[in-house]
Parts: C-alpha cells; sequence; structure tokens
C-alpha cells in the first residue's frame, strides 16, 4: 500500500464556452446581482472557485468593467487568479438593458482567464463586439445563436 502508484489524476479540459454558460432574455438588476449570477455561473462550471465570485465583486468597485458598446465584460482582480482552475466565459444577455453604474448594458460575459489567458480573452471579445452587427446578433439571438458566435474556436 505504501509504495503503490499514485493514479493520475485525469484532467478534463474544459472548454471556453458551454451551451448552458448562456442566458438570454434577462431582466434588469443590480450591477453586484449580474456580476453574482454570472460568476457563479462560472464556478457552477467549475471554471472557478466561488472566492473568485467575490473578486469580480471586488474588482468591479475600483475599476468599471464596462467597455462601451453596451458590452460589459467583469472579472476578478488580479490576486485572486489562483481562485481560476481553467479559462472560461459566462454570458447574460440583458435586451432592454441593465444599468450599469450609469451606462445602459445589454451584455455580460463574466471571464476567468488562467494566467495571461485572460488578455487574449478579452481582446477576442471586444474585437467581436466591434464587428458590423455582431452586437445586435447577440442581443437579439437565441442561446443557441449566442453560444455559436462567442464560442470560438476551441
Amino acid at each position: 500500500m505504501l509504495f503503490q502508484k499514485k493514479a493520475k489524476k485525469e484532467e478534463k479540459k474544459l472548454a471556453l464556452l458551454y451551451p448552458e454558460n448562456v442566458r438570454v432574455g434577462c431582466k434588469a438588476d443590480t450591477k453586484e446581482n449580474v456580476i453574482r449570477a454570472v460568476g457563479q455561473m462560472l464556478a457552477d462550471t467549475g471554471y472557478v472557485n466561488q472566492s473568485y465570485v467575490d473578486a469580480m465583486v471586488k474588482r468591479e468597485e475600483s475599476f468599471s468593467t464596462y467597455m462601451g458598446n453596451e458590452l460589459a465584460l467583469p472579472h476578478g482582480v488580479e490576486e485572486a487568479k489562483k481562485e481560476i482552475k481553467a479559462s472560461g466565459i459566462a454570458v447574460m444577455v440583458f435586451p432592454e438593458g441593465t444599468d450599469w453604474g450609469g451606462e445602459q448594458v445589454k451584455v455580460v460575459v463574466g471571464i476567468a482567464g488562467v494566467g495571461e489567458e485572460h488578455l487574449q480573452i478579452l481582446s477576442v471579445i471586444a474585437e467581436q463586439a466591434l464587428e458590423e452587427g455582431c452586437m445586435e446578433r447577440i442581443i437579439s439571438g437565441s442561446a443557441d445563436e449566442v453560444y455559436e458566435i462567442l464560442k470560438g474556436g476551441e
């Protein structure tokens, strides 16, 4: 027993986005509640430890994650990097908008990025948001359509 080989723990690589992490038709709520909801989606999928959700709220208190073009990209503070288990995103779409510190937001993408991957994820999402008609397709799309637009090359 003492010299038994330890069974290798099989690590299942998580996809960046799963269909169940796309919610469309969301109703307006407070910014903190929205951040907690999108953060909980990340935690429930296994991308992050539960404490990362609080780190997302903390980030927003110090620096807004509103990106313009009706888009917010909440993510955790730098110190919370250790709480990220895998890179992933979760999406909430508010067709009627939700208040984001005085700005109207219709698409919220919660982000967890291992190492420097969060910068790459932020960049790709920001680029897509600037593409002609992309935000309109996301805002008016079904969950399946939004998933197809944002899942990226995995």
